[in-house]
């Protein structure tokens, strides 16, 4: 072989090698826009907070596709008000019980909000609180799809069967000068945050007045209840 034709067959695998290289890189990126696109639908789909329960939460509001499917057992065609739906802008505070996301959570919790927030120097708006079976299936589907796989969907939204929101024991409140004042304060009033990647999602623990917030679960995973 002469060092004509190994000069051309390298610079052969050379081409090839940067045209796979070229084709891994288009792929990454085609993969990333899907994901980012995923992600973009369930950050409009509803509003629980920063996250999916939203997160999470994210992370729930009305959906910005139109009407969304429930799965069998649902008890509308696409999430509406009645079941819990709070759209982006349109957060009440935990005083506005007439709407049903507020006024249907538990009476202790939402007794332990309005004292907070009554002392608070900042408003208490509710991302998410109570929400149907049916919502919070769709979030479920939702972040299934965000996130890829029911493992990691698991780490940010609850079942309808053991979400703390269906049955109106947790609240996802904001913003950020809210998050921060319950941080410093929410134990005295019994709120307490109970994962550490939702610092949005917080339940009522009354011992907290006395004895502080029980150690936070790293994420919805690693709490018992979630296993049910």
């Amino acid at each position: 072989m002469n060092s004509s034709t190994s000069t051309t067959r390298r610079a052969r695998r050379i081409v090839w090698s940067a045209i796979a290289l070229i084709v891994a890189v288009i792929a990454a990126f085609a993969v990333q826009q899907s994901l980012a696109a995923a992600d973009a639908v369930l950050s409009h789909s509803f509003t629980a907070g920063p996250g999916p329960d939203a997160s999470t939460d994210d992370s729930a509001a009305e959906t910005s596709t139109g009407a969304a499917s429930i799965p069998p057992g649902g008890s509308v065609l696409a999430p509406s008000d009645a079941d819990g739906v709070i759209r982006d802008g349109d957060q009440p505070t935990v005083f506005d019980t007439d709407r049903v996301a507020v006024g249907n959570l538990d009476p202790a919790l939402l007794d332990a909000l309005q004292r907070a927030a009554s002392d608070a120097d900042v408003p208490f708006l509710v991302n998410s609180g109570w929400r149907s079976a049916a919502l919070q299936q769709h979030m479920l589907d939702q972040a299934v799809i965000s996130y890829g796989s029911a493992e990691e969907a698991a780490r940010w939204v609850a079942t309808p069967e053991t979400s703390l929101h269906v049955s109106g024991e947790a609240v996802d409140l904001g913003g950020l000068p809210t998050l921060d004042w319950l941080a410093q304060h929410g134990a005295g009033y019994g709120l307490c945050q109970i994962y550490a990647n939702e610092s949005w999602h917080y339940e009522l623990r009354p011992d907290a007045v006395t004895q502080g917030c029980p150690e936070m679960y790293a994420d919805p995973t690693e709490d018992p209840r979630m296993q049910r």
